[in-house]
């Protein structure tokens, strides 16, 4: 049994250790009593979840999950990025291009690694996970690795851990996916058609690659956007192309455009000066400055386009992708390198604001990475324009401290009502209830302290417990 600690302190790294029933809650008695009473209003309300990144094929197929690792690590950049930290090599994670690392080996790094995922919001979806799930109340550790991979490993065989199975057990109403504009959305279409399955799976139109020249492979992917649409050349065909595909994903359920940029800034140009851009940006010939004012004039574009079709407007701004160079040209995006940089709001959306702001159709949702925006800016925003609304802790903030920072920083200003209910917005489709249970919890602890502070009343935080999970997220997302 491995042990760690000095001559006279050992600790047992395979210690039982269940999930406690009032975690996350406040720790004052009384607080917390309220806190219990308000999150069991809400603890086993339906999940909606309308911003994630898992693949809609999965439930479609609905085929047994691979294996604990497949599962757990492969494809969650939150746990590979801190074994990758920890000193675990791409190879051995089974992240290159070979895939040759066997999955028992890797969920072996993971056990001697887990005590470094203490404190971390991963370590405790994980833990979660492996109790609600699976019944493991025992830390991983390297003696109980096997034991373990084969436990989960027998279970994901049953048909009662099909991805459909799941999605019933997770009391899950709406989940929205994330599409390329150029997705048949095949996938999509199976689900709504089926009728043995009853959930609303959403796709969502994420156009990033097709409004930044200087993404790879700008200029074919707009050739490929032009042939599918059967549009003109030129900027006015390259406008009414996005919005035909527009149209497709609406016809095919989508409440949503999600735009991931590195900085929200929005330009409103003539006709003339974009079609010059537009022709640069075709020919590869724009400077960096140039490249920039086209992307903000095209999201400016894409809010003009939600107001026309309805689609609510998310903003994730603030990462740069790919931070490490040679990670990203042998192992590829989505490596655990997207690292957060400032954001500012105030000045960058004051174009798209002054022609749309008070658009009555228009929902533009603001998410940040960089919390020193969220007093400062996103609420006194989203405290002014109606369309606006202040998008849930993303990221790297969706941990427990951060959630409650949130509160704090936004409530004051903008109260609860002009945010946008909690976003998992995960590829790990088993943290689902995990990430909303978290949500669910720290919502009933700060609204505890307000009651106990006598700045709300009991019956008013019980509404809005509720509504922070049920009302609030259907009237941002028009569910």
């Amino acid at each position: 049994m491995q042990k760690l600690g000095t001559r006279d302190t050992l600790v047992d790294m395979t210690m039982t250790t269940g999930l406690d029933g009032d975690r996350l809650l406040p720790l004052d008695p009384r607080t917390r009593e309220i806190a219990r009473e308000l999150y069991a209003v809400v603890a086993d309300a339906p999940i909606l979840s309308p911003h994630g990144h898992v693949d809609p094929r999965m439930l479609a197929d609905d085929q047994p999950f691979a294996d604990p690792t497949e599962l757990f690590v492969t494809h969650d950049h939150y746990v590979t990025r801190l074994l990758v930290a920890s000193g675990a090599s791409f190879a051995e994670l089974g992240l290159d291009s070979n895939r040759s690392a066997e999955p028992r080996d890797v969920w072996r790094i993971l056990a001697a690694n887990w005590h470094r995922f203490a404190g971390t919001a991963s370590g405790y979806w994980l833990a979660h996970e492996f109790q609600t799930l699976f019944g493991i109340t025992e830390e991983l550790a390297p003696e109980n690795a096997d034991r373990l991979y084969d436990r989960i490993a027998s279970t994901l065989a049953d048909p009662d851990f099909r991805p459909r199975a799941l999605f019933d057990r997770f009391r899950i109403e709406v989940l929205a996916t994330t599409d390329d504009p150029l997705d048949d959305l095949a996938a999509h279409a199976a689900l709504a058609a089926d009728p043995t399955f009853t959930g609303r799976v959403l796709p969502t139109f994420r156009p990033d690659a097709y409004l930044d020249p200087e993404a790879p492979g700008f200029a074919e992917r707009i050739a490929r956007l032009h042939a599918a649409t059967g549009t003109a050349t030129g900027f006015a065909g390259y406008l009414a192309a996005l919005e035909a595909r527009r149209a497709h994903f609406v016809a095919h359920g989508a409440v949503s455009a999600d735009h991931g940029v590195l900085e929200p800034f929005t330009a409103d140009l003539d006709a003339a000066d974009a079609e010059r851009l537009y022709a640069g940006a075709i020919a590869g010939t724009l400077t960096a400055d140039e490249a920039r004012t086209f992307r903000g004039h095209m999201l400016l574009q894409m809010a003009r386009m939600s107001v026309d079709d309805g689609l609510v407007m998310t903003i994730h701004p603030g990462v740069r992708r790919n931070h490490h160079t040679e990670t990203f040209r042998r192992f590829g995006a989505d490596r655990g390198h997207d690292i957060p940089v400032r954001t500012e709001y105030t000045e960058n959306l004051r174009p798209l604001l002054e022609r749309f702001g008070m658009e009555p159709g228009l929902h533009l949702v603001l998410f940040a990475v960089d919390e020193t925006v969220y007093s400062r800016e996103v609420a006194p925003l989203a405290g002014f324009y109606p369309s606006l609304f202040i998008g849930a802790p993303w990221w790297f903030l969706d941990a427990p401290d951060a959630i409650l920072r949130f509160r704090s920083a936004v409530t004051e200003t903008a109260g609860f009502y002009r945010s946008s209910g909690f976003i998992d917005d995960t590829r790990a489709f088993l943290s689902i209830p995990a990430r909303h249970d978290t949500a669910r919890r720290l919502d009933a602890a700060f609204l505890a302290r307000l009651v106990r502070e006598g700045r709300v009343s009991l019956p008013t935080a019980t509404r809005i417990a509720h509504d922070l999970v049920d009302a609030v997220p259907r009237e941002v997302f028009k569910l």
